[in-house]
C-alpha cells in the first residue's frame, strides 16, 4: 500500500514537472518555478527540474540561483545540453575563469551542433566584454562559412561576428555578414535596422 502511494506520489509530480517545462517553453519563467518547487522539494535528486529551474533562473536574470541549479542538475544528470546557460551565467558575473572552463568542456564533450555553437558565442562574447574582439571574431571565423543546410545557429554565430565587425569600425565586413543573414531570413533580429543604419553613426 505504501509502495502505492509512493509511485502515485511520485506521478503526481512528474506532472508538476512536465507543467513546468511547458511553463518554460512559453516564457512564462515565474509560472515554471512555481510549478517546479514542489518537485525540488520532494524530489530533490532530479535532475530535470533543478535544469527547469536552473533555465528559468537563467530567463529572469538572477545568475547565481541559475548557476546552482544548473550545477546541481550537472552533478545528477551530466549533459551538455544547458552548459552554454552555465557559461552564459558566468560571463553576466564577469567570471571568465569559470566561462573558460566551461568552454573547455563544451569542446571535450563533442556535443550536437546547435550545442557548441551557443557555447562558442558565449565563449566569444565573454572574449569581447574583456576587449578582445579580435579573438572573438577569430574564434567564430573558424566556423563562418556557410554550409549547405543553414540552420539558425548558423545565422545567430553570422550575427554576432557583423556585430562583432561593427564594433571594431569594420563597416564592410559587418555590411556583408548582415547581407547573408538577410539573404536566408530577412526578418531575422534586427537585421534590417542594421543594415539600414550601419556606417550612419
Amino acid at each position: 500500500m505504501a509502495r502505492e502511494s509512493d509511485a502515485k506520489t511520485s506521478a503526481r509530480y512528474m506532472e508538476r514537472l512536465a507543467a513546468a517545462t511547458e511553463a518554460l517553453e512559453r516564457d512564462r519563467y515565474r509560472d515554471a518555478l512555481r510549478m517546479v518547487s514542489s518537485v525540488l522539494k520532494n524530489l530533490p535528486n532530479v535532475g530535470a527540474a533543478h535544469e527547469v529551474a536552473g533555465v528559468s533562473y537563467y530567463r529572469l536574470g538572477e545568475w547565481r540561483k541559475a548557476i546552482n541549479e544548473l550545477i546541481q542538475a550537472r552533478a545528477l544528470h551530466p549533459a551538455p545540453e544547458q552548459l552554454p546557460v552555465l557559461a552564459d551565467c558566468y560571463r553576466a558575473l564577469r567570471r571568465y575563469r569559470e566561462v573558460d572552463e566551461v568552454w573547455r568542456e563544451i569542446r571535450e564533450s563533442s556535443p550536437n551542433p546547435a550545442v557548441m555553437a551557443e557555447g562558442r558565442i558565449v565563449a566569444a562574447g565573454a572574449l569581447a566584454d574583456q576587449g578582445d574582439i579580435a579573438g572573438a571574431l577569430a574564434l567564430l571565423l573558424r566556423v563562418a562559412d556557410a554550409p549547405k543546410r543553414i540552420r539558425d545557429y548558423h545565422l545567430k554565430q553570422w550575427y554576432v561576428i557583423a556585430d562583432l565587425y561593427d564594433r571594431s569600425g569594420d563597416i564592410v565586413r559587418a555590411r556583408n555578414f548582415f547581407k547573408r543573414i538577410a539573404a536566408v531570413d530577412s526578418r531575422y533580429a534586427d537585421v534590417s535596422d542594421r543594415l539600414a543604419t550601419l556606417g550612419r553613426r
